[in-house]
């Protein structure tokens, strides 16, 4: 196949291959990442599928470059935490902006910490609302909200997410 007739494939399904990226990344730039990529690796193989399946095989390359790159995204970023515990705290003077717990060292502090999990959004405000201030548990949290144990860890991890940006947020302020 000439690079001419490869040109051509690529501009009649460059949108479907982007399109079936970015359902699955939800990021543009990483779908235009992953496009290419399905590209490259469909022309070092493109003499192995008839020109009649080029669609179907581009979008199952594209669907294995995404599901693949979240998968290792998944397993170099996340660490899953037991049912019932939450992730560890990074120690102060790591890498990682402290968590709420760790700032929560004088009274003009905790007023801080209380204001910005006021703040935060439905579904996050009640869960952290009892697991920051209450000091409920996440099975408590569980049972009085009536949610799952990994919904309320989700959300729990997301809001502390959301606080630590904030917290950020505030001490460049400073």
């Amino acid at each position: 196949m000439t690079n001419a007739q490869f040109a051509k494939i690529v501009d009649q399904y460059q949108r479907l291959v982007y399109t079936v990226c970015f359902q699955l990344v939800r990021d543009h730039q990483l779908a235009e990442d992953l496009t290419q990529e399905t590209f490259l690796a469909a022309f070092t193989h493109m003499d192995s599928c008839p020109p009649e399946k080029y669609k179907p095989w581009l979008t199952r390359i594209a669907t294995n470059k995404a599901t693949d790159h979240l998968r290792s995204a998944w397993n170099r970023h996340v660490d899953t935490p037991g049912e019932d515990e939450m992730p560890e705290v990074p120690v102060v003077g790591s890498a990682a902006p402290p968590g709420p717990e760790e700032l929560i060292e004088t009274e003009g502090e905790v007023a801080a910490i209380r204001e910005m999990v006021d703040k935060l959004k439905e579904p996050y405000l009640l869960v952290s609302q009892m697991y920051f201030l209450q000091g409920c548990t996440v099975e408590e949290i569980s049972t009085s909200l009536h949610r799952p144990r990994k919904t309320v860890h989700t959300q729990l991890m997301r809001a502390r997410k959301l606080l630590q940006q904030k917290i950020k947020e505030r001490s460049t302020e400073s």
